[in-house]
């Protein structure tokens, strides 16, 4: 809608992840420093949490984008499945047939030949899980169960764990305890800083092509950092929505007052206790803008 009014190429603060965005937050660098670190001395389990929109799928696709050649990989975006799914996911993963009426023992040998032949080309194998804390309950017992596959010397199996904090919530229980004391790494993702938000939002419009004048400057980051507490997926749907309402005025930046409707626009975004009343009111405003922005770039008239 606003690309060729800001001179961009495309939209920059989409909410798929892209590693072509990639910033380096401090604390998404240090998180692929330990993962590669840990893959490579041959770690067993390894875990990454962090809140909601903190970045964990991003840096999940910049590990696989980044293992070397030595490592063979599976993925699991979406593990809400049964013990029997999930042997099949990997299995599937992992380029190994599996009978229609296979057993966990028929899995079991036919994922140890695969592993051992990975294996015997000095290569080792990663299963990267995504959402982990959907993970069921007896689907984690089975997870625990391939990692005993192993060498004399290392482990035919890693496993890396991405999840929500419910996953530590989940690792705590007593019945799941075997497989937290397997977990020799693990990472906490921090929200970003108020000049980190600031960095970020310029990378972002830089990478989606722009080179003009400042379009969010300090004033309007710090206002997008404390509604979204630094958070970046937030901060993306605040930008994206500030953007569209400066172009409806035709505006060339934004504005601190852009930001602040884009604020109260958003349901997950922290309002100020003194301005709740007047969400409502401002989201008409807000829809109303985005309309005529909307009509301004079909070249309607009303």
């Amino acid at each position: 809608m606003y690309l060729y009014h800001y001179g961009i190429k495309e939209l920059p603060f989409t909410l798929t992840p892209n590693t072509n965005y990639f910033f380096g937050l401090p604390s998404h660098k240090e998180a692929i420093a330990v993962l590669l670190t840990a893959l490579k001395t041959g770690e067993g389990f390894i875990k990454v949490t962090g809140e909601v929109g903190t970045g964990k799928t991003l840096i999940c696709r910049k590990l696989l984008n980044e293992l070397p050649q030595d490592f063979v990989t599976a993925y699991i975006p979406n593990p809400y499945l049964s013990p029997v799914e999930l042997r099949r996911a990997v299995a599937s993963e992992l380029n190994v047939s599996l009978t229609d009426h296979s057993d966990q023992q028929e899995f079991t040998q036919r994922i140890q030949q695969r592993l051992i032949h990975i294996h015997q080309q000095n290569k080792g194998v990663v299963l990267i899980i995504d959402e982990a804390q959907a993970l069921p309950m007896e689907s984690i017992e089975a997870l625990r169960l391939m990692t005993n596959l192993e060498t004399e010397s290392r482990k035919l199996l890693q496993v890396v764990l991405f999840g929500q904090p419910e996953l530590d919530e989940k690792l705590a229980l007593p019945e799941l305890r075997q497989l937290k004391q397997r977990i020799t790494f693990s990472y906490t993702l921090r929200m970003m800083d108020v000049d980190q938000v600031y960095q970020y939002v310029r990378h972002r419009m830089s990478v989606a092509g722009y080179q003009g004048a400042e379009i969010f400057n300090r004033q309007c980051c710090q206002k997008l950092f404390k509604a979204s507490n630094g958070t970046p997926r937030i901060v993306n749907v605040l930008c994206h929505k500030s953007l569209m309402l400066a172009f409806g005025e035709g505006k060339q930046v934004v504005e601190p007052r852009h930001v602040t409707l884009a604020i109260r626009d958003t349901e997950a975004a922290e309002l100020p206790a003194s301005h709740t009343r007047l969400a409502v009111l401002f989201s008409c405003l807000v829809v109303a803008v985005l309309l005529a922005a909307y009509v301004h770039y079909q070249g309607w008239t009303l």
